[in-house]
């Protein structure tokens, strides 16, 4: 009996972490914090950007195969090129123009092309990071059931956000899209707690 007893635990606990490995945590939120530069001006001339409303139910298979095709469209039909060359800006936030942008660009296309489909706005919101490299950028995260998965320039793959090895710093609020909220999530985040 006790054999039996320790051999059903090993077997639900094997289960469960085998089950928990696939779904994610959502990313944080805390406190509110000012916009990136270039947000502003983007929900000026974009007003999907800071609207919530509209999108349809998705399971989480329909709405990881949408957004897997959007991330590896967008990231192929885009070429990476500074603000300085597309719009003569320093920072401004916009859609591709002429098929090239930076980190914002890609994710503003992201996003209007996942509204446009359908997806709920209240599921989407940009998210300032710092990637790998020490570096700023700029990524779209997709609020799914089984957790915030992240569509990136600079990765073809959708991941969870913990999967990324990201720095999460500030998020778009999802339901207050014209506000920004502190994250501070991933493997240097306590370099920023100050914020």
């Amino acid at each position: 009996m006790r054999y039996f007893l320790l051999t059903s635990v090993a077997v639900v606990l094997s289960f469960v972490s085998q089950n928990q490995s696939f779904a994610g945590t959502p990313l944080p939120q805390a406190r509110s914090i000012g916009a990136p530069p270039g947000f502003a001006g983007a929900c000026v001339r974009y007003g999907w950007v800071c609207r919530n409303g509209g999108g349809k139910a998705l399971d989480d298979a329909s709405a990881m195969a949408l957004i897997t095709r959007v991330n590896r469209s967008v990231n192929a039909a885009t070429s990476a090129a500074p603000d300085t060359a597309t719009s003569g800006k320093i920072e401004y936030w916009s859609l591709p123009i002429g098929n090239k942008g930076d980190c914002e660009d890609y994710a503003l296309l992201k996003m209007k092309t996942l509204l446009d489909a359908g997806f709920p706005s209240r599921k989407l919101a940009l998210s300032v990071v710092i990637e790998r490299h020490g570096q700023n950028h700029v990524v779209l995260v997709a609020r799914l059931k089984s957790g915030d998965y992240v569509l990136d320039s600079l990765n073809g793959s959708v991941k969870l956000w913990q999967s990324t090895g990201y720095t999460f710093l500030a998020t778009q609020s999802f339901t207050s899209k014209s506000s920004w909220r502190v994250s501070l999530a991933g493997p240097r985040a306590s370099e920023f707690s100050g914020i």
